[in-house]
């Protein structure tokens, strides 16, 4: 008669299959840090972003109202209020819709600076949507601009005369 022979039941992992575990984990981990470091130049994108349609969306207000909009940026708080315009000026603290601060962390931290719409801080489309030099004033607007900065980028936003058509352009960072 016959024994069975009781075969040795393995448990276990092998040395060689832990390395092989551990080389695909830490190739997965190399190839996703660099997406996790891409996120402030995102959140920098995602406030020019904001900023582009919140311009756009006044200028569409102006025209759908048919009365003036403006737009004050405030590079010291680094911020900007979209406003009515009821008459011949502007004033945040009483025409203001709304104002935004890019001061957290959800912006990238971006920074508004170099603003200059006709000499000063103040973005105005007329009724029919177009900039304009002044409050109450039919008088086209040159071109004007301003940048944000953020994460080794800096963006230039231009709002042309005439037609208030926006261009960005990227003057600097990857």
């Amino acid at each position: 008669m016959h024994t069975p022979v009781k075969s040795r039941v393995r448990s276990g992992y092998t040395l060689v299959e832990v390395l092989i575990v551990v080389t695909v984990l830490g190739i997965a981990a190399a190839m996703s840090v660099p997406a996790f470091s891409q996120t402030g130049v995102f959140r920098v994108q995602a406030s020019l972003r904001t900023i582009v349609s919140e311009i756009t969306e006044l200028q569409s207000d102006a025209l759908a109202m048919q009365q003036s909009r403006a737009i004050v940026f405030d590079v010291a708080k680094n911020s900007y209020t979209m406003c009515r315009v009821p008459g011949t000026s502007v004033d945040p603290a009483v025409d203001g819709i709304s104002t935004t601060v890019l001061t957290s962390a959800l912006y990238g931290n971006a920074a508004i600076r170099n603003v200059n719409f006709n000499n000063g801080q103040t973005l105005i489309f007329d009724e029919l949507g177009a900039p304009v030099t002044a409050a109450g004033s039919n008088t086209p607007a040159p071109d004007g601009s301003l940048e944000i900065i953020g994460s080794g980028q800096t963006f230039k936003i231009t709002v042309q005369g005439y037609t208030g058509r926006i261009v960005v352009t990227k003057t600097a960072g990857n």
